[in-house]
């Protein structure tokens, strides 16, 4: 009997002993139900953190294994976390309780067993349901409680679409009735489908025949218009997420065609960056018309390329881990002009996230540091090393919530206790 098999064969058992306070515990404070946060933002809302870890890091509290090997990060609402990884042959997707016990796990298709195996794609959360998409595009709806599937597709069968290099990665979006996800390709770039029954409601005209890139899309309204904004292989686009229009394509090209930051929107302008050269970060403005949009480059720079660690606007300055142009140094750009304000070593090229006025780096090698988000200096008050449990390169990325902080690597998932006493 394989792993999987063994686990769904005892998710009575395990959903048995666990009580339904454990199961749905009212904790608001860790409310994170998709990936980068509840605004999208990557800006945790905890407070009261640490402001410096013992020598050896903060407490870890929990490692949860058996959740399958994947870069995908976590989830949480209503006492569950939530991850993806491969099992045997399998996407599954595992929810866990706060003290790091696996509740249940669903499948979700075939594996994704090529260049980088593993999943990408963080769980969504929307109330009683759960939704995820496989590196080969399976979209599925399952029952947060017990992991019961509700409905399923394909996305790129269903769509005309083909799978990209290094597979699908973004994590798809609730926007009211609707999950968003974008299979790319000749016949669409978007989709929305009813989150209720997984049915089209829409689908976008394809972006030039563009396949879709490694980035999880953004919604955001401006001058009355709502909009989605994703990136394909080559370029960033904008579409009407009431009616599926698409509103423009702008050029952004790679050297080897990885368009993986999810755009940052913020006062009608969309940041967007990449790594392997060409471009790296751009700057656009917004132009609304009613029901049309534009977007016009205000800067670019080449000193921020972000590879996939994502970048996190705060106060008016921009921070990620550059790529190829700085050599994977820890950047920060004045979001107006696009000035670099430093260029700093730090704990090495990674992914990041924000609370309590501090920037949580890691690095791809498991090393993990505490800096002040201050444009003035990257200074690495503390840092420490993740155990050697998992394998492969710490890719996922970090999530700070109900002062705790959640660390995906491989096939472990580390809880750090980060409250200030």
């Amino acid at each position: 009997m394989t792993r999987l098999s063994c686990r769904l064969s005892t998710l009575g058992l395990v959903i048995a002993l666990a009580t339904t306070e454990n199961i749905f515990a009212a904790d608001s404070a860790a409310y994170w139900p998709r990936f980068h946060g509840p605004n999208g933002d990557n800006i945790s809302t905890d407070t009261g953190l640490l402001k410096e870890w013992p020598k050896d890091g903060p407490k870890l509290l929990w490692t949860a294994k058996g959740i399958g090997f994947g870069f995908a990060g976590v989830t949480m609402a209503d006492g569950q976390i939530h991850t993806a990884g491969n099992l045997d042959d399998k996407t599954v997707v595992t929810a866990i309780d706060q003290s790091g016990r696996i509740l249940w796990q669903a499948p979700n298709g075939e594996a994704w067993k090529g260049d980088w195996a593993g999943t990408r794609g963080t769980p969504t959360l929307d109330g009683p349901r759960v939704y995820h998409e496989s590196p080969v595009g399976q979209v599925t709806c399952l029952d947060a409680k017990t992991g019961r599937p509700l409905w399923t597709r394909n996305i790129l069968d269903e769509f005309g679409s083909q799978n990209i290099q290094w597979a699908l990665a973004e994590s798809v979006l609730v926007d009211g009735n609707r999950l968003i996800c974008c299979p790319g390709g000749p016949q669409t770039a978007v989709v929305a489908l009813n989150k209720m029954t997984g049915e089209t409601v829409w689908k976008s005209p394809s972006a030039s025949g563009d396949l879709i890139g490694y980035a999880t899309p953004t919604l955001a309204e401006f001058q009355g218009l709502r909009m989605i904004f994703t990136m394909t292989l080559k370029a960033l686009i904008g579409v009407n997420a009431d009616t599926g229009e698409l509103l423009f394509r702008v050029e952004h090209p790679t050297r080897y065609d990885v368009n993986a930051t999810k755009p940052l929107f913020h006062d009608g302008h969309v940041f967007v960056s990449s790594g392997y050269g060409t471009t790296g970060s751009a700057l656009y403005k917004l132009d609304v018309r009613g029901k049309t949009a534009s977007a016009t480059k205000v800067w670019e720079s080449r000193e921020l390329d972000n590879h996939h660690g994502g970048v996190v606007l705060l106060n008016g300055y921009l921070y990620g881990a550059a790529h190829n142009f700085n050599s994977g140094r820890w950047i920060c750009l004045d979001w107006k002009t696009g000035e670099m304000k430093y260029a700093e070593r730090g704990v090495g090229k990674g992914a990041l996230t924000c609370a309590d006025g501090m920037l949580y780096t890691m690095s791809e090698k498991r090393d993990v540091g505490l800096v002040p988000a201050t444009p003035a200096a990257h200074k690495v008050v503390s840092r420490f090393k993740l155990p050697s449990g998992g394998e492969g390169p710490t890719w996922a990325h970090p999530v700070v919530r109900g002062g705790r902080l959640f660390i995906r690597h491989g096939e472990c998932l580390y809880c750090y206790d980060v409250l200030a006493e």
